[in-house]
Parts: structure tokens; C-alpha cells; sequence
């Protein structure tokens, strides 16, 4: 493991931090790093929610590095469109909850991966932008897809057609954002949301998880036809027997992601 992403558990949580001064940017290395942690994260029973955060003060993530691209090659910059994508969509697939704790500027890719977390928190001095067109390029690590079914076609028009950046409390009316802390204290609201997640039964939460996504490739009337299916599904599990009969028997369940 590089340093360039730096992970940490505390019980069922693990906590990622993009680690790359001055200003947190993605490189190819750490682009697959992520990609690999969040597959592996996925598949490991014991934790339920990931929570990313920027290493510092200023920046959650400014991106990529500009310099990355100014070469013109092409199959370079094929190669990070398709890391990009592929980190992105693992941290979105993450099998439990995952929060983004934006501690400071998410500027392009760096939003990107906050939009690929199922819940964004930010700091009150934050300011988020795709200002990929300014320099000639656009959003490709599901940036456009996925401001667009937060936000809704106006909002990311302007955000990345006129390049418009939005504050913290812009974000939250909106819809960018669920919550806006105080400066310093994104982490650890986004650590207490994801301790939230220890009380839910974890094969709930993922099959809830896959049906509120669905909505992004399936009809409405698909959706429905899937709760059903997934809700039988859950009678496979250990953990809906111990839901149901810790409730019964008015004490805590004890999951076990089984």
C-alpha cells in the first residue's frame, strides 16, 4: 500500500484519507489503490461502512493533476478516464454505507468520488466544482451521470457548463450535500452517521442499498418487482432471524453480516 491513501478501522468502519499534498490529488497508483481497497473492503464481512476523508485543512481532493495531461497523449489520458471510472464505481459498489467527509475544496475528480459515496457531508467553507470544460476537458469519472441525478439537469448545467462553484450551504439546498458542520468537524460527523450504520443489519442495508440505486438503470415497476425478491432473499440470511428475534426478545442483535 502507498501512502498516497491511508486506512484506518474503527470497529465497523473503515475510514479512508486521500493522502497526497499539497492539495490531495488522484494519480494513476492511487486511482487503483482505491479501487482495490474498496473491493476489498466490500467483500470483508466485518465492515459495514467506509468513510472518506483529504488528508489536511484546505482540500479534500483537488482532482487530477493538470500536468497528468498536458502532453496530449492520448493513451494516457485513456488510461486515466478508465481508472478513474473503475475506482469510482468500486467505492460506489461498496457493499455497505459509504460517507464522504469534505473537509475542504472538491474540485473536479475530487467531487467526483464524493458523488460516488452513497451520503456527503461538508465543512461550511467548502466549495465544490467540475471545472473540467475550463480546461478543455470533461467529467469522467461519473461526474456527469451522478451530479445530474443528485442535483437535476439545471443545477449540473450550471455547475459544468458555466463552471459555477458551490458553496457548502448552496450544496445542501440543492441537494449536493445531506449535511453542513462546522470547519474541522466533517470527520467526525461523518464517523458518528457511520456508527449509525452498526445498528442495521448489514444484508438489509445492502439489499436496500442495491434498490435505491436502481432507480439510475431500471424502470419504477422493475424496482418493485426487485423488493419483493430481495425481501424473500433476506430469509436466507442468519441476521434476519436474529433481527426479528432480538426485537422480540427487546435486547441489541447481534449481527454477523451472515
Amino acid at each position: 500500500m502507498t501512502a498516497h491513501i491511508k486506512l484506518e478501522k474503527v470497529a465497523h468502519i473503515a475510514k479512508l484519507t486521500i493522502s497526497n499534498p499539497p492539495a490531495n490529488t488522484w494519480t494513476l497508483e492511487s486511482l487503483n489503490q482505491l479501487k482495490e481497497l474498496a473491493t476489498e473492503l466490500s467483500h470483508d464481512r466485518s465492515v459495514y461502512a467506509l468513510v472518506l476523508t483529504g488528508e489536511g485543512e484546505k482540500f479534500f481532493s483537488a482532482g487530477a493533476d493538470l500536468k497528468t495531461f498536458v502532453s496530449g497523449d492520448k493513451a494516457m489520458a485513456l488510461d486515466m478516464a478508465f481508472a478513474f471510472g473503475e475506482a469510482f464505481e468500486a467505492l460506489s459498489a461498496f457493499d455497505g454505507v459509504t460517507v464522504a467527509a469534505i473537509n475542504g475544496y472538491a474540485m473536479g475528480g475530487g467531487l467526483e468520488v464524493a458523488l460516488a459515496c452513497d451520503i456527503r457531508i461538508a465543512e461550511q467553507q467548502v466549495q465544490m466544482a467540475l471545472p473540467e470544460a475550463s480546461v478543455g476537458l470533461l467529467p469522467c469519472a461519473g461526474g456527469t451521470q451522478n451530479l445530474t441525478a443528485l442535483v437535476g439537469e439545471g443545477w449540473a448545467k450550471r455547475m459544468i457548463l458555466c463552471g459555477e462553484r458551490v458553496t457548502a450551504e448552496v450544496g445542501e439546498r440543492i441537494g449536493l450535500v445531506e449535511e453542513v458542520v462546522e470547519t474541522g468537524k466533517a470527520l467526525s460527523a461523518a464517523m458518528e452517521l457511520a456508527q449509525r450504520v452498526a445498528a442495521q443489519s448489514p444484508k438489509s442495508i445492502s439489499a436496500c442499498k442495491s434498490l435505491i440505486q436502481n432507480h439510475r438503470s431500471q424502470t419504477h415497476n422493475a424496482g418493485l418487482v426487485l423488493e419483493r425478491e430481495l425481501f424473500l432473499q433476506l430469509f436466507d440470511t442468519q441476521d434476519q432471524a436474529e433481527g426479528v428475534n432480538a426485537f422480540l426478545q427487546k435486547r441489541k442483535p447481534n449481527w454477523t453480516n451472515s
